[in-house]
């Protein structure tokens, strides 16, 4: 049986996490804990995501996958047994640690997994900023500098700083930013984002701003690896400028469509049919608003904003019906391999 599937998020405490998941969205954080990340679709070893609805409620991902196979994850995805993504929803109170994920090129040798992603900010304080790439001219040579400089007695006359050599600019509520892996990248504090990436949990921490963990312990830092994974011909890049179709009073924006992953955004004032083809599942994600989803056999499954449904690859034809004024949706779905 085939239906819009949606799960219990697993919730991971960050020393820069916060509450706004649950103040923003109602998410049922444990108690005192702050909760940096919500795990909302997961294939993880030890954070595989519930079903929360239907038939097949309180199954794991793992197991609706040894179920469903290609029904599910459709015949784009690279293994049929294995679910391609992780979404989550970040709550970043503090600034996140400066970091990088390795290229596929270098990811083996370093004994980690690629990664790529990108954000769809939600929230974001008047003064929030992204920090992503470097600065235009920064060197190899001085970004090592400052790091040495960094772990060392710090007696010796300072080089150029980190902060001098990485590129901050601000963001706003709906901005949409990709992270390739091997771009130097961090969030500031005051934001609330969709992170969608390849499901890989590989970060090199690069510097954590002396900060100490939940522990009181500093965290571990991956210096060398982050060397040897960071694109330092990656100067100043840009937020995403969306391609925008207009339909018949909606409009559809492509916001990313790389190798891994194709996120769309639809502007909903009408129903919206689509269809799931056998090849990919598709990820609805409600940013603004309210969404009804109705498939062809009468299913019919209900969003609010951050909140996120699977669509099975094999589903067939579906309405995204908006149930609020100017109701966005992000679609989420793996390509044809190239």
């Amino acid at each position: 049986m085939l239906y819009p599937f949606t799960f219990h998020p697993t919730f991971k405490e960050r020393v820069w996490g916060g509450r706004s998941l649950e103040e923003l969205y109602g998410k049922p954080l444990p108690l005192g804990a702050r909760i940096g990340e919500s795990w909302e679709i997961a294939d993880r070893d030890g954070a595989r995501t519930l079903v929360a609805n239907g038939p097949y409620k309180n199954k794991t991902i793992r197991q609706l996958i040894e179920i469903l196979g290609p029904q599910l994850v459709g015949t784009n995805s690279p293994n049929p047994r294995y679910f391609p993504l992780l979404i989550k929803l970040l709550d970043c109170r503090e600034r996140l640690s400066l970091q990088v994920h390795p290229p596929a090129a270098v990811a083996a040798e370093l004994g980690g997994e690629p990664k790529t992603e990108m954000w769809y900010t939600l929230e974001a304080d008047p003064d929030a900023h992204l920090i992503a790439g470097l600065r235009r001219g920064v060197t190899r040579e001085d970004f090592t500098r400052a790091l040495e400089w960094l772990q060392g007695p710090r007696t010796t006359p300072k080089p150029k700083s980190i902060e001098d050599c990485i590129y901050r600019f601000p963001v706003a509520k709906g901005d949409v930013f990709f992270v390739p892996s091997g771009r130097l990248h961090a969030i500031d504090a005051g934001v609330v984002l969709v992170e969608i990436q390849q499901n890989s949990d590989t970060t090199y921490r690069v510097y954590d701003w002396d900060r100490v963990g939940l522990d009181g312990k500093p965290r571990q830092l991956h210096v060398k690896e982050s060397l040897a994974s960071i694109d330092f011909q990656d100067f100043e890049p840009k937020k995403v400028v969306p391609q925008v179709e207009n339909r018949n009073g909606d409009s559809l924006s492509r916001l990313v469509e790389c190798d891994e992953f194709h996120v769309h955004k639809i502007e909903l004032n009408n129903a919206w049919s689509n269809r799931c083809d056998g090849s990919t599942f598709h990820i609805i994600v409600c940013v603004k608003g309210e969404l009804g989803i109705l498939t062809e056999d009468g299913k019919a499954e209900h969003l609010s904003v951050g909140e996120f449904a699977l669509l099975p690859a094999a589903l067939g034809h579906y309405t995204l019906a908006p149930q609020a004024e100017m109701t966005q949706a992000l679609k989420v779905f793996v390509p044809k391999p190239s």
